[in-house]
């Protein structure tokens, strides 16, 4: 679930209709139906890298990464930002080459143990929200924090065989956070060309499916996405109609109207983007069916798949 956000609101900006026809279109080449199911198969789960820091990342083939820098949070952090893994190897040359990514997993796995901290109130540029929160889990315990950083591993390998530069927001190594604010600015400092904040939801049983959530137009204090809205749909719709293809899940039942994509103007790691971004939910942790494709390691790794070939197509054009 989004981390500054625990529950969705109920009022929802209205999403520009190219987006939905793009993912329409993109659906209807991609399968026969949009349902899926439980994946019996169970690949290995991707690890972090050895030896790498936190929120790391490869260098460009010709060029050293430089590290981006830290950024302030509550004064009780130990904040680390986006670094280069000192046993990262050189990139392969791929039709990535020269592009960077930025993959933000949700929440944290030991916010729960920093509460105070997390509490901390952040400027989000129209407002102010809580540092970060806990996210949510399955009924058997297993946390959206653990998750999102399962499928970031996978997905940065996808992406690093294209040749891509993908950085980390973080990569457990950190006691709490990143605020959301800092979330966006690790973007924003990395002037990346796609940032993908990875989500899973925690609604009511029932409530099936993944969405991809989008930026609204929005301008008042440090906020001003008029820049990115464009093309942080045209980011949205790919991913979404590639997570179709790759995973054989639906899009949501419950949010989005059965395209996949709903657009927000009350998340501050939208909110103060300047790069193009989206969150992508990839399904309801409280219900029981999607429960089981998200424990499914091999399922996790259709995920990150279609979020790959999502982001490469946008990149690509």
């Amino acid at each position: 679930m989004p981390y500054d956000d625990s529950v969705p609101p109920t009022r929802r900006t209205r999403r520009p209709l190219l987006v939905a026809a793009a993912l329409a279109a993109l659906c209807l080449t991609a399968v026969t139906g949009c349902g899926g199911g439980p994946d019996p198969e169970e690949a290995g789960a991707a690890s972090p890298r050895p030896g790498g820091g936190a929120a790391s990342a490869s260098p460009a083939p010709t060029t050293a990464m430089p590290s981006t820098p830290s950024t302030t949070t509550p004064t009780t952090e130990a904040t680390t930002g986006p670094t280069s893994g000192p046993t990262a190897e050189p990139l392969p040359r791929g039709p990535l080459t020269g592009r960077t990514v930025v993959i933000d997993p949700g929440h944290n796995p030991r916010n729960r143990e920093h509460t105070r901290e997390i509490n901390e109130q952040v400027d989000i540029g129209t407002g102010r929200k809580e540092c970060d929160t806990t996210g949510t889990s399955t009924n058997a315990g297993y946390p959206e924090a653990r998750f999102t950083l399962d499928v970031s591993h996978r997905l940065r390998e996808l992406l690093e065989a294209q040749g891509a530069r993908v950085l980390l927001t973080h990569d457990d190594d950190r006691p709490f956070g990143p605020c959301i604010d800092e979330r966006a600015r690790i973007g924003n400092e990395a002037k990346a060309d796609a940032v993908v904040s990875v989500h899973a939801d925690g609604s009511a049983v029932g409530n099936r499916g993944f969405h991809v959530i989008l930026p609204a137009a929005v301008k008042g204090g440090g906020a001003d996405t008029s820049k990115i809205v464009k093309s942080s749909a045209n980011l949205g719709a790919r991913i979404a109609g590639h997570f179709v293809r790759s995973t054989g899940s639906a899009p949501s039942n419950y949010i989005g109207g059965g395209t996949g994509l709903d657009t927000r103007d009350d998340l501050g790691g939208l909110n103060l983007s300047t790069v193009p971004k989206v969150f992508v939910e990839c399904g309801n942790m409280r219900d029981p069916q999607d429960a089981a494709l998200l424990t499914s390691a091999g399922w996790r790794q259709k995920a990150a798949q279609g979020l790959a070939d999502g982001i490469t197509g946008y990149l690509k054009g």
